[in-house]
């Protein structure tokens, strides 16, 4: 087995909530040592978001803050801020997902960082981005969604979109920054220098669409509300069976042959597979209602079981629409490890998502839980040259804090 590719980089973690935490954890899983910082008292406003365990953690938290070593720095003192300049000038690369010009005033903004460590590949990550009319602006997932585009195609129409339910913005953006700073950290290698990276929400989701920009600048087509199919690509979309929602993907010329001639082998209309009009996307698009008239009804007389078998029988693309615990039984999710187990001090066997990296000659599985707020303030400052009894001052004088209950 290799090691992991990032092992023998530190990266200094200063975010919150979750873009810039999920960078974290990505960074981790490949091998880099990540400190996370949090402020005294309350920490990252994470620990008391989703699924709150206690008043020390929350399911959320501890998803997304896995692997890290946690150290918490009061930078209204002198000391918290010379300890962070130190930790800074110690790391590899810097990541934070603040309202642009905020870490300035801290003395942590990119300007002041790279003039001590030149080679500091620095990861911002807000709403807008650092340039813009919009760029002091506030934002979070929601507003991206909403800005970008993506939300004004979803749902029935007429209605009011529906919530998404995850943080398409938020981790998207957080991927695409893990892959920044993997590039940045690549370019150093050859320049000696790092740089400033601005991550934007917002960006992030424009640049999501694979249609619906050359749509409208191509053709002037303003996507619209869709329900539940594709007009564009018939036969695409979610139907009701008698117990539940299965999706169905015969937009695909010989896919839709195979799947017209099972309907009609099994109780659609005679000639419904014959019929060439339906044999091309452009014919099947424009005749839409007509074969939504017959698939839906077809699908609702079966189970969701039944049609599934008798498309996987064509390998026509199909699957039920599934709740998050057939989710975490299905036996793909268990062969690709997609939960890890997680052994807690305090709330005892844990199951979250894994990440979805794929190494041949490595393993990522983080086996460590999130640090409680403070937990490594020790090691970390002894690993910055600070002695015991600098140590022992900044620990009692709270301006490194530390809240550790395990």
């Amino acid at each position: 087995m290799q090691a992991r590719p990032l092992e023998g980089l530190r990266v200094v973690d200063y975010s919150h909530f979750l873009a810039g935490p999920y960078v974290g954890r990505c960074l981790a899983a490949l091998g880099a040592e990540v400190i996370k910082v949090e402020r005294p008292g309350s920490g990252d406003a994470g620990r008391q978001h989703a699924s709150v365990l206690d008043d020390e953690q929350s399911g959320y938290f501890l998803q997304l803050n896995m692997g890290k070593r946690g150290v918490s720095v009061d930078m209204k003192d002198p000391r918290g801020k010379a300890f962070m300049q130190r930790l800074c000038d110690s790391a590899d690369v810097f990541v934070e997902n603040y309202r642009p010009g905020a870490l300035d005033k801290l003395g942590l903004g990119y300007a002041e960082l790279s003039a001590r460590n030149p080679r500091l590949v620095y990861c911002s990550i807000s709403a807008y981005g650092h340039t813009g009319p919009d760029a002091h602006r506030a934002g979070f997932g929601l507003i991206a969604e909403a800005k970008s585009g993506i939300m004004q195609m979803i749902g029935k129409p007429g209605e009011p979109p529906p919530l998404m339910r995850i943080s398409l913005g938020d981790m998207y953006t957080g991927i695409h920054a893990v892959a920044a700073i993997n590039a940045a950290l690549l370019g150093r290698t050859k320049s000696g220098r790092g740089q400033h990276i601005d991550m934007a929400l917002y960006d992030t989701l424009v640049s999501m669409h694979e249609y619906a920009v050359q749509c409208y600048t191509l053709q002037g087509v303003v996507p619209e509300q869709t329900g539940h199919d594709m007009p564009t690509s018939t036969l695409y979309g979610v139907f009701r069976a008698a117990d539940g929602d299965l999706v169905i993907a015969a937009q695909v010329d010989d896919a839709w042959k195979r799947f017209a001639a099972l309907v009609e082998a099994h109780g659609g209309p005679a000639n419904f597979g014959s019929d060439s009009r339906f044999h091309h996307l452009d014919g099947r698009n424009a005749n839409r209602l007509e074969i939504l008239s017959v698939v839906q009804p077809w699908v609702a007389s079966q189970s969701v079981a039944q049609v599934l078998k008798l498309l996987d029988s064509i390998d026509v693309p199909c699957a039920k629409v599934q709740r998050i615990d057939e989710v975490l039984a299905d036996p793909q999710i268990v062969a690709r490890g997609m939960v890890v187990e997680q052994q807690h001090p305090r709330y005892g066997t844990l199951r979250l998502p894994n990440l979805p990296f794929r190494f041949s000659d490595c393993d990522t599985t983080i086996r460590e839980v999130a640090p409680d707020l403070g937990q490594h303030n020790m090691e970390v400052a002894q690993s910055l040259g600070f002695n015991a009894a600098e140590i022992d001052a900044m620990q009692t004088d709270g301006v490194l804090y530390s809240k550790v209950t395990r």
